[in-house]
């Protein structure tokens, strides 16, 4: 795994990033919150272990702004501060797990592998489409633009979730009738292109292409 430990003692650092090395991991380390947020953004980190008390920002703070940004990346707060509410407030947060200094090493390296297998786990439900303006969540059935959650009906999740699954390719109307409204479906077939125009203003234009005589597909 590629790991960034922020950590800003020494007397920690040094061995965890030793310990981790040696288990096979690659290891980079920052000692302080603002070089630490600014290589969590940067990289891509299968996880990152986080001290909460870091000078110049703190861990909390660090993390908070890392899930406001979208920046998904497992995060394991690992601190001398036990406190329930310090617990509670990290996991809030988005962090994926608590350790309490002192750890022993078989418990750091089993918590990694849990959270990396829960964060693979989400990721293959979540699909992007749109070159990565759009995130559909399966797991969820939320979807996501530029960034922003995007209130879909059922019926609008269902006809878009149809077409990001297989994205790139042409569905005719009739298609998607049978895909999303059922193969017993009796109504009017131009239901389809308006809840594609539905998408389209939530959404925007171009997120989903229509061409006469081949249909709808998510480019």
């Amino acid at each position: 795994m590629r790991l960034l430990l922020v950590e800003d003692d020494p007397r920690i650092a040094h061995p965890t990033m030793r310990a981790l090395s040696d288990a096979g991991h690659q290891v980079r380390v920052e000692n302080d919150g603002h070089r630490g947020l600014a290589a969590a953004r940067a990289g891509a980190y299968d996880a990152l272990l986080l001290d909460v008390m870091l000078p110049g920002q703190g861990g909390f703070e660090v993390a908070r702004t890392l899930r406001r940004e979208k920046v998904a990346t497992p995060i394991i707060f690992v601190t001398a501060r036990s406190a329930l509410a310090d617990r509670v407030e990290g996991l809030d947060l988005g962090g994926d797990a608590y350790l309490i200094k002192p750890f022993e090493l078989p418990e750091l390296l089993a918590t990694l592998r849990a959270v990396v297998r829960r964060g693979e786990t989400a990721r293959s439900a979540q699909i992007s489409f749109a070159q990565g303006a759009g995130l559909l969540d399966a797991s969820t059935r939320q979807v996501w633009w530029q960034g922003q959650a995007v209130g879909c009906t059922a019926r609008e999740y269902a006809l878009l979730e149809a077409l990001v699954v297989s994205q790139g390719r042409w569905f005719t109307r009739d298609e998607l009738l049978s895909k999303v409204w059922g193969p017993e479906f009796t109504g009017e077939p131009r239901v389809v292109d308006v809840y594609v125009s539905y998408l389209r203003r939530k959404l925007c234009v171009g997120a989903l292409a229509s061409s006469r005589g081949l249909g709808y597909r998510v480019p």
